[in-house]
């Protein structure tokens, strides 16, 4: 995958357009995932997300050939996101704030496990999580993306896997 991925990098370098899908369709979760976790909002989350693809492709020739590109996309994204919760919180608080429910901003229906986890888990094990158990991803492949041995996706995959596990115990959810 890492290959192809490169592949078309390289056509996108080139002014291919049509290269972007492939590399959207490979990266899009990691992307997602690492900003959801720092902003706990959907609507947030894919604002930032499709912002940082924007940024990326402008940026894209200073991508080094042969480095984690899913990393280095994360890691605009991340800013992206840390950027916008600065901006929020220099922001005067309004009602719209005060219940975000009512408005839309804040989804209800934004699984209860992603709030337990984002809260239990370490960044990483946040990420490496989302990307086996919800995303579908390989371990194998998760390590590509991530650039990491398989062992450590695996090992960090079942430590949060425990730490969900025992927290979602403690709070009586089986």
């Amino acid at each position: 995958m890492q290959n192809k991925l490169e592949k078309k990098i390289a056509e996108l370098k080139n002014g291919d357009g049509r290269a972007f899908d492939y590399i959207y369709d490979k990266t899009n979760r990691s992307v997602y995932f690492a900003v959801f976790y720092l902003l706990g909002d959907r609507m947030s989350a894919e604002d930032i997300m499709h912002d940082a693809y924007i940024k990326a492709m402008e940026s894209i020739h200073m991508y080094r050939a042969g480095t984690n590109f899913t990393a280095w996309l994360c890691t605009i994204a991340k800013n992206l996101a840390l950027n916008h919760i600065k901006r929020r919180s220099r922001e005067i608080p309004t009602d719209f704030d005060e219940e975000p429910y009512k408005y839309g901003t804040k989804h209800p229906d934004t699984p209860y496990v992603f709030d337990v986890a984002a809260r239990v888990l370490k960044e990483d094990e946040y990420e490496i999580m989302m990307l086996c158990q919800v995303a579908g991803y390989k371990r194998r492949e998760v390590a590509e993306m991530l650039g990491l041995p398989i062992g450590t996706v695996t090992w960090k995959n079942n430590e949060a896997l425990k730490k969900m596990k025992a927290e979602l115990s403690k709070e009586g959810v089986s």
